[in-house]
C-alpha cells in the first residue's frame, strides 16, 4: 500500500493545460481529417487516455452459480456476453506528452477528441434502458449519431494505421477498463470477443502493448482512494475542465488528470511504477511473466 507522499510544499494539483480545453467532436464527415491530425501528433504526445460509452450491461453474473465462485473466467464470460451483443456509442481520447501537456495545434487552446458512432440504434438494438436514459441526459444525441455518426469498420481501418495501436512507444491510461478494451478489441478485429480470457488479454497486448495503466487498479495501492472516477477526483481535488460525466471525451481527460495526480502523490518518480501496468481491473486479471511465458492469474 502506498501512502500519500509528504511534501515540503503543496504540490500544484491543478491539471496542466495550455489555455482552455476544447473537445474535437468527430463524425463520419471529419473522421479521415481527424485521424490524419492524430497521426501527425502521436510521436510528440504518446500518452493516450481513453474512455468509452456503451448502452449499459444487460447480462449479469449469477452469484448463486457455483462456477461463479470457482472460475474467474466466469467474469470474462459475462463481459463477452455483453460486448458481443451491444454496440459502442462513443470513444474519447486525450493525447498527452509525459509532462501532461495536451496538443494545442498552434493555438492558445488545448484539444481532446470524442468519436461518435452510428452502430447503435436505440429503437432496434439491445440496451439497458436506465443507461441509455442517463447518456441522453448527459447530452448524447442518439438520433444525430445514427444520421451522422462513424461507421466502426472505417474507424478500425484508420485506427490501425494511426500510430495509436501496435506501437511500443505509446502508453494507455484508463479507468476500470475491461469493457473499454473489450469494445476496442471487438472493433479492431470486427468479430466477437474470443471465448478464452487469455486470448482476449493477448489481443489487448498485441494492439495496446505492455504500458496500459488502469487507474482503478492503481487505487488498490493508494490509501484512502475509493469509488468511481468522479469520487476519486473529488478526493484528489481534480476538477473536470470540460463537459460532463459519461461523455467519453470529458471522461478521458479527467482520467488522465487522475492518473497524473496519483502518480505524483503516491508513487513519485519511482522507476518501478511500470510494474503496475498491464492489469485490467474489470477482469481482475493479474499478469505474470515467467521465462518469457505470459501467465494469467485470475482472482475473484
Amino acid at each position: 500500500m502506498c501512502n500519500r507522499k509528504p511534501l515540503a510544499e503543496p504540490l500544484p494539483l491543478s491539471p496542466r493545460s495550455n489555455g482552455p480545453v476544447l473537445t474535437r467532436s468527430v463524425w463520419s464527415s471529419n473522421l479521415d481529417f481527424e485521424f490524419k491530425l492524430i497521426r501527425s501528433l502521436i510521436d510528440s504526445f504518446p500518452l493516450i487516455s481513453m474512455d468509452t460509452e456503451f448502452p449499459g450491461v444487460i447480462v449479469r453474473p449469477d452469484s448463486g452459480d457455483p462456477s461463479f465462485r470457482h472460475r474467474g473466467a466466469c467474469l470474462y464470460a459475462v463481459l463477452k456476453a455483453n460486448v458481443d451483443r451491444l454496440h459502442l456509442i462513443q470513444i474519447g481520447l486525450t493525447l498527452s506528452d509525459h509532462k501532461g501537456n495536451l496538443p494545442t495545434l498552434g493555438t492558445p487552446k488545448s484539444y481532446i477528441w470524442e468519436f461518435n458512432f452510428k452502430d447503435f440504434d436505440v429503437a432496434r438494438d439491445d440496451h439497458a434502458a436506465d443507461s441509455v436514459e442517463l447518456l441522453r441526459r448527459q447530452g448524447i444525441d442518439f438520433e444525430k449519431n445514427g444520421e451522422f455518426g462513424i461507421d466502426s469498420v472505417r474507424f478500425a481501418e484508420l485506427m490501425m494505421s494511426s500510430g495509436l495501436v501496435c506501437d511500443d512507444s505509446v502508453s494507455w491510461v484508463t479507468f476500470h477498463s475491461a469493457y473499454d478494451f473489450g469494445y476496442l478489441v471487438k472493433l479492431l478485429t470486427q468479430r466477437t470477443l474470443p471465448d478464452d480470457l487469455e486470448e482476449f488479454l493477448r489481443l489487448v497486448k498485441v494492439f495496446f502493448g505492455d504500458k496500459v495503466f488502469d487507474v482503478k487498479h492503481l487505487m488498490r495501492f493508494c490509501s484512502n482512494l475509493h469509488g468511481g472516477l468522479d469520487r476519486v477526483c473529488q478526493s484528489l481535488k481534480v476538477e473536470r475542465l470540460i463537459g460532463k460525466s459519461h461523455q467519453a471525451g470529458s471522461d478521458s481527460l479527467l482520467t488522465l488528470h487522475a492518473f497524473q495526480n496519483i502518480r505524483e502523490l503516491y508513487f513519485g518518480k519511482a522507476d518501478g511504477f511500470v510494474k503496475y501496468a498491464g492489469v485490467l481491473y474489470g477482469t481482475e486479471a493479474r499478469k505474470l511473466f515467467f521465462k518469457d511465458v505470459l501467465i494469467h492469474q485470475v482472482r475473484i
